[in-house]
C-alpha cells in the first residue's frame, strides 16, 4: 500500500464528514485511513466506521499519531488534523512531489475555509513564511499536512509524546537532519479558522510568534507557556458558556463576581451586549462581543413603541451575527452548560445545541414567585412576565437573586439567595453623612432635577455623565472609587428601582427613595418590596414634599435597616457549583 493517512480526533462530528468525504473524492486511491480517536463523547467513532476507517486508541496528538502509524500498513505516512478538506487532487499532487524530490518529509501549504479577505492574507503570508524559511531548517511554523516515510517515522522514533506543544516541529526536524525537507509547492488544504475564532488574531498571532521565535532559537515551549489548550487534555476542566444581558450595569456587576470564582475551577467562555461586555472585557480572558436589545427611556418612562422599533430594525442583524457566532463557539468549545443572566441568545444556543441551561438573574422572581402587588400594575406585570418567559427559554434551574423573599412556586426547581455583592462594597465602612446620593439610568429624568433644586440639602448626581456644581446639585461623571465614597458616606439615596443598586445601599443600611421607571415591572416591583420591609419609599413621581417627608423619616427607616442581612456570596456560588456539577454529567 503507498499510504496511509492518520487523523488525531476528540468531538470531531461536526468536520470530520467533511475531511472523509473529500478524501474520498480523491483520484488517488491507494490509501487507507487510520482515524485514532481520544474517547470521543460526540458521534466521531461512529461517522470514521461508516467511512471504513481503522480506528486506533488517540490521546493529545502525538499519542495518537503514533498509535495511528504503529498499525499502518502504507509505504508513506500523511498526518492530518480533523477540521482539513483536501483539495481536488490533492492526494496524487502531494505523492507525486513527494516522490519526484525524492523527499524525507514534506508540509502543505494552506487556503483558509473563510470568505473574509484577513483570513486569505494572513494564511498567504503563513505559506509565503513557510517557503522563505525553508532552506534555513527543517521546520513546522505553520505547518500542515505532514506527509513522509513510514521507515523514517520508525528511524526517529516518532514523535515526541512527552512534547505538549511543537510535537510536530520537533518530529519535522528530527527527521528532516536525516532527509531532505521541503513545503510542497503545488498541493494545497482547505483549513478550518476555528481557533482564530475562538481565541482571536491578537492572541493566536502572538501565541504562534512566540512559537515560531522559540523555534528558530532553538528553545521548546509547553501548552501552558503559551496558555494552548486541547480539547481532550488529561485533567480537562468542565467548560461553561456563560452570556450577560449588557442593559444596565446590574447584569455586568453580579457576573463578575461570579463568573470571578467559577474561573478557578471551570474553562468559561463569556459573551456579553454592550456595557457588560465593556466591563467584563477588562476582567476576564475569553469574552466576545454579541449585539444585545436596549429599553428606550423618555421621561423616566419606558417608550413601548420606540423600544419595539429599535429592537426590530437591528433584529435580523443581531438575530444572524449572533446565533453565527455563538454556534460556532459552542460547538468547538462544546461546553457541559450554558449560564444566561438574563441573555437571549445563549437561551436560544443552549435549546438548538441540547446544552443544559441554567439561570442566574433577578428578574425571574416575577415569573417564579408569588409577587404580591397594587392590580393597577398588572398590565405591566403580564408584559414583564412575557418578555422574561420568552427571553429564557426552558432552563434546567432556577437561580434567584433578591433582597425580598416571596413564596416560590416550585421548589423543585427554583432556589433564592441574597445579593451577590462586590468585595469592594462590602469592605467599606458606611457612615451617615450630609448628602444624598442621586443615582439615575436614564437621562430622561429632568423632572427629578427641577424638584431638587428646590429642597435645602446637597445631591451629590450620578448618571448625566457630566461634572458639574449646579446650586445645591453635584453631577459627577462615573467613578468607581469617587461613587464608593459618595455610596458609603450618603445619608440616604435617591434612585430608580434598579437592583443592583438598591441591594448595595441596603447592605450599606442606606434608606431609599424609590421612583421606578414608569412601565417597567422589575422596578416597579422592587420599590413594592422596598417600601413593604419598611427601608425606604415608593414614589411614581418625584415631588418637593414627598422628598422632605422621606427625609425627615430616615430615623424609622435606618432603625429598620439594622434587621437587613446581606453580603455572603458564598451560600448563591455552592449552589451554583454543585448545579453545574449536577446538569454536567
Amino acid at each position: 500500500m503507498k499510504l496511509s493517512i492518520i487523523i488525531p480526533t476528540y468531538n470531531e462530528e461536526e468536520y470530520l464528514p467533511g475531511l472523509l468525504e473529500s478524501i474520498k473524492g480523491q483520484e488517488f486511491n491507494d490509501y487507507e485511513i487510520i482515524v485514532a480517536d481520544a474517547n470521543s463523547k460526540d458521534k466521531t467513532r461512529k461517522i470514521a466506521e461508516n467511512y471504513g476507517c481503522k480506528i486506533v486508541k488517540g490521546g493529545l496528538p502525538a499519542e495518537g499519531r503514533n498509535n495511528g502509524a504503529a498499525i499502518a500498513k502504507g509505504e508513506l505516512l500523511l498526518f492530518l488534523d480533523a477540521d482539513v478538506i483536501l483539495t481536488n487532487g490533492y492526494l496524487k499532487e502531494a505523492v507525486e512531489e513527494f516522490e519526484r524530490e525524492n523527499l524525507g518529509i514534506a508540509i502543505t501549504q494552506m487556503i483558509p475555509l473563510s470568505t473574509k479577505k484577513r483570513d486569505k492574507i494572513l494564511h498567504e503570508f503563513a505559506n509565503r513564511f513557510m517557503i522563505l524559511t525553508e532552506s534555513i531548517k527543517p521546520h513546522g511554523a505553520g505547518c500542515c499536512g505532514i506527509l513522509t516515510r513510514k521507515e523514517l517515522h520508525e528511524k526517529v522514533g516518532g514523535f515526541d509524546e512527552s512534547l505538549d506543544f511543537g510535537e510536530d516541529t520537533d518530529y519535522i526536524e528530527r527527521i528532516g537532519k536525516i532527509s531532505k525537507f521541503k513545503v510542497l509547492r503545488k498541493p494545497r488544504l482547505l483549513v478550518s479558522i476555528r481557533r482564530l475564532e475562538k481565541e482571536g488574531l491578537k492572541d493566536l498571532a502572538f501565541k504562534y510568534t512566540k512559537s515560531t521565535l522559540c523555534d528558530f532559537l532553538g528553545k521548546k515551549l509547553s501548552a501552558s507557556e503559551l496558555n494552548y489548550t486541547y480539547g481532550h487534555s488529561a485533567k480537562r476542566r468542565k467548560r461553561i458558556l456563560y452570556s450577560v444581558c449588557g442593559e444596565g450595569m446590574g447584569h455586568a456587576i453580579r457576573s463578575g463576581v461570579i463568573l470571578k470564582e467559577l474561573v478557578k475551577d471551570y474553562d468559561v467562555l463569556i459573551f456579553a451586549s454592550d456595557r457588560a461586555y465593556k466591563y467584563l472585557k477588562n476582567k476576564f480572558d475569553n469574552v466576545y462581543e454579541i449585539y444585545g436589545f436596549n429599553t428606550v427611556y423618555e421621561n423616566n418612562e419606558v417608550n413601548d413603541l420606540k423600544t419595539f422599533l429599535q429592537a426590530m430594525k437591528t433584529f435580523p442583524r443581531d438575530l444572524k451575527e449572533n446565533l453565527s457566532l455563538l454556534y460556532k463557539m459552542a460547538r468547538d468549545f462544546k461546553p457541559e452548560v450554558v449560564i444566561s443572566d438574563f441573555e437571549f441568545y445563549a437561551s436560544l444556543i443552549s435549546n438548538m445545541l441540547r446544552i443544559p441551561l441554567i439561570s442566574v438573574d433577578n428578574m425571574h422572581v416575577i415569573t417564579e414567585c408569588n409577587i404580591e402587588y397594587p392590580k393597577k400594575y398588572r398590565k405591566d406585570k403580564l408584559k414583564a412576565a412575557a418578555v422574561i418567559r420568552s427571553f429564557i427559554i426552558r432552563p434546567k434551574r432556577y437561580i434567584i437573586t433578591s433582597y425580598f423573599f416571596p413564596k416560590i412556586k416550585n421548589p423543585e426547581k427554583v432556589v433564592m439567595f441574597p445579593p451577590i455583592l462586590r468585595k469592594k462594597i462590602m469592605n467599606l465602612k458606611p457612615y451617615y453623612g450630609d448628602h444624598i446620593l442621586v443615582y439615575q439610568t436614564s437621562k430622561s429624568n429632568i423632572k427629578l432635577l427641577k424638584t431638587l433644586k428646590k429642597i435645602n440639602r446637597k445631591f451629590i448626581i450620578y448618571g448625566f455623565n457630566k461634572n458639574k456644581i449646579d446650586g445645591n446639585l453635584y453631577f459627577r461623571r462615573f467613578n468607581e472609587s469617587e461613587f464608593f465614597n459618595d455610596l458609603k458616606s450618603a445619608a440616604a439615596v435617591i434612585t430608580n428601582g434598579g437592583f443592583t443598586l438598591i441591594s448595595e445601599a441596603l447592605y450599606l443600611k442606606k434608606p431609599i427613595y424609590s421612583v421606578p421607571v414608569k412601565g417597567q415591572f422589575e422596578q416597579i416591583i422592587n420599590a413594592v418590596y422596598l417600601e413593604k420591609l419598611g427601608y425606604g419609599e415608593f414614589h411614581e413621581e418625584a415631588d418637593k414634599k414627598s422628598i422632605e417627608t422621606f427625609l425627615e423619616k430616615l430615623p424609622v427607616y435606618r432603625k429598620n435597616l439594622e434587621k437587613y442581612e446581606g453580603g455572603d456570596n458564598t451560600a448563591l456560588i455552592r449552589e451554583l457549583k454543585r448545579t453545574i456539577e449536577e446538569f454536567s454529567r
